[in-house]
């Protein structure tokens, strides 16, 4: 036998297949190396047999056998472990695919596929003019959410050719930076406060961007919904299960494109992965809040989240008598009068809007001076042998707990029982139409959830002390700066909801073309005729019929945020010494461990009890240690397990956000935090 070093000094045949752009021009080539040939070297000599003359620099060897791309070009062969049955494909690193967008439109352009999907979806976002790109990620369809269009559509064709927006010229697809212009905060942009597209001077930022004017209004602008019955055609989850379909299909960020057999021109998904939408800002953000509204709108049509009748009417108002109507007549809007400039931008200095807290106050509070509510509420606990008892008592509300009293009276004393709300799930129970304000609340105990039900007798009753549950659930008291940005914006939702019948309504001839079968899900369609729909939901539009665009999109948006199972991503999971199946929910600051046949949560972790968590990948188990030696483990059956574990890392990663800081993303700390060690 030769020894290793005999072997390298060697010279042994490697057949290189190369990706050309001629069709007829030769494919393979059988070339004599050594093991201590270099990548590079290799390309050259490859390079120099090939006739054809072209650029070469985006082209790399792809390892076929081992699903890898040779990208350190200073190593050797033998360093890489390349022996002569290797398959090599010489191919361009960038290659076209198709993503379909929030706004269900689909645009093409030139993505790396030796990436990480991570880098991928940064650059693409740049693009596309959306900033925050840490906020979204890649995903595949599985084939259970594309049955049911099979089966109502035979032929399965993709979108004609008019639908696809071509972005070819993309500073992706030369493997370039997208120009740094786009997020540059100290350019003054200018956008109209209508329609949120930009004016024509601000196209000037994208001179080296294929978004032109008019590409950048088709991802700034709504426009109308589908006809009910491709709504009908499109696939709607009906339980948790359903659910977790949706999810099982993230890409693994850590990994490229062609590493996980995507291939040239496929078609994925472009979505909002992480449920925490930092500094959304009008100014900046058209392309971004309206394709989150998009996002929204969708999961609301199809039922990915749950809501009630009166939530349903809110959210078609907003889309059907507003964004569909002011985006239409936008159209029609010149944008490129210079003398609009200075309206424009004092509209949307009116506009800045925050959606995680709001305005901060620059007043400096008395820490010392912890706030409190008192004040008469009724108390519910479901009782399983009987009816719910119901009965008034005096309320305290101290830092992150909960005391009630018999009266007003023996509040000096002790408690009848003290609720700590660190932790717990935060459910409203309203209903504005029968004045019903409640509060429902999950406590966890040893033994899974305590259930409690809080009734208010008012709006603002309700929204203070709505607000001090959701803050103590987080663990912050009512000191904290976003206590009042809270209760506005629970004001703000019950307004919506707090319609009356105007005679008027009815009469507006403009709403005559509007079908109302387009911005309500199935079951609503099938509960009503449409001209009760249209009645409804006209009553529902008096209270928003004043709002910008802008201000509807966001309007909308921050309902969506209110909604209970907002930021829930389901996923079928077996925890240890269990002997059936749950549903994992993963939101953007806990964990909900609930039951699959009844939907009820049984348990909650919050990240911020986490000390640490690791994936066995031996038996692909997710191991999670938390404070008070509380720890949890389970296996995946719904999707990969690296999914649920980079959505954990992914949040943590979002929480360290802040705006002091520059936009540069710590990549290595999220690959660091996400990435695992397979």
């Amino acid at each position: 036998m030769s020894s290793s070093t005999e072997y390298g000094s060697h010279t042994w045949e490697l057949l290189l297949t190369v990706d050309h752009q001629h069709q007829d021009a030769q494919k393979e080539f059988l070339l004599q190396v050594t093991g201590d040939l270099h990548i590079g070297g290799l390309m050259l000599k490859l390079v120099e047999k090939i006739s054809e003359a072209q650029d070469w620099s985006d082209y790399a060897f792809w390892w076929e056998q081992k699903k890898c791309w040779l990208l350190k070009t200073h190593w050797t062969l033998d360093k890489c472990g390349v022996q002569a049955d290797a398959k090599l494909f010489f191919t361009p690193q960038h290659k076209m695919l198709r993503l379909r967008l929030p706004n269900m439109k689909t645009v093409r352009l030139k993505v790396s596929f030796s990436a990480m999907v991570f880098r991928a979806v940064s650059d693409i976002c740049k693009s596309l003019n959306i900033r925050r790109s840490e906020e979204l990620s890649l995903l595949k369809q599985s084939g259970d959410t594309l049955k049911k269009k099979k089966k109502k559509d035979k032929n399965n064709k993709e979108p004609v050719t008019e639908d696809i927006l071509n972005l070819c010229n993309s500073p992706v697809s030369s493997g370039l930076p997208a120009n740094p212009g786009l997020y540059s905060k100290t350019m003054t942009p200018t956008y109209d406060p209508v329609s949120g597209s930009p004016a024509s001077s601000t196209i000037t930022w994208f001179s080296d961007s294929p978004l032109t004017e008019q590409n950048c209004n088709v991802l700034a602008l709504s426009y109308p919904n589908c006809s009910p019955e491709m709504l009908a055609e499109m696939y709607q989850p009906r339980t948790l299960a359903d659910k977790a379909k949706l999810n099982a299909g993230w890409l693994d960020s850590s990994r490229s494109l062609m590493e996980q057999g995507i291939l040239e021109d496929d078609q994925l998904l472009l979505r909002f992965k992480y449920y925490t939408f930092f500094d959304l800002n009008p100014k900046y953000d058209a392309v971004r809040i309206n394709q989150l509204y998009e996002q929204a709108r969708w999961a609301i049509l199809l039922e990915e989240i749950d809501c009630t009748e009166e939530e349903m009417l809110i959210f078609a108002a907003i889309q059907a008598y507003h964004v569909s109507k002011l985006s239409l007549s936008s159209e029609t809007q010149d944008f490129t009068c210079e003398s609009e400039v200075d309206e424009v931008e004092a509209a949307l200095s009116n506009l800045e809007v925050t959606l995680e807290g709001g305005n901060t106050s620059n007043i400096l509070e008395d820490i010392t001076d912890i706030p409190k509510l008192a004040d008469n509420l009724r108390l519910v606990r479901p009782r399983k042998l009987s009816l719910k008892a119901i009965k008034a008592y005096w309320f305290i509300f101290r830092d992150t707990s909960i005391s009630y009293f018999k009266n007003k009276e023996s509040a000096q004393g002790e408690p009848i029982e003290k609720l700590n709300l660190k932790g717990c799930e935060v459910v409203p129970d309203v209903n504005v139409a029968a004045k019903k304000f409640g509060i429902k609340l999950l406590i966890p105990v040893a033994d899974g959830m305590n259930e409690v039900y809080l009734r208010c007798d008012n709006e603002d009753q309700y929204a203070r002390w709505m607000a001090a549950c959701v803050l103590a659930s987080k663990g912050r008291t009512m000191a904290d700066s976003s206590y009042q940005p809270e209760v506005q914006k629970i004001l703000s939702f019950l307004q919506m909801k707090n319609w009356t019948m105007s005679s008027q309504a009815t009469s507006e001839p403009e709403n005559v073309d509007m079908k109302p079968e387009c911005f309500v899900s199935l079951r609503y369609t099938k509960k009503y005729k449409s001209k009760q729909l249209t009645a409804r939901i006209l009553e529902a539009h008096q209270n928003i019929s004043q709002m910008s665009l802008v201000e509807a999109k966001l309007r909308f948006i921050q309902a969506w945020q209110s909604l209970p199972e907002f930021g829930l991503s389901y996923y079928i999971v077996r925890f240890k010494g269990s002997k059936k199946d749950d549903v994992l929910g993963v939101s953007y600051n806990r964990l909900i461990r609930i039951d699959m046949a009844t939907g009820d949560p049984i348990t909650t972790w919050r990240f911020s009890n986490m000390k640490q968590w690791n994936v066995n990948w031996e038996i692909r188990q997710v191991a999670i240690e938390f404070d008070q030696n509380v720890s949890i483990a389970f296996t995946c059956l719904s999707a990969d397990c690296k999914i649920i574990h980079e959505y954990i890392g992914g949040y943590i990663f979002l929480s360290t956000r802040s705006k002091d800081h520059n936009e540069t993303l710590d990549e290595e700390l999220f690959h660091k935090l996400t990435g695992g060690q397979e």
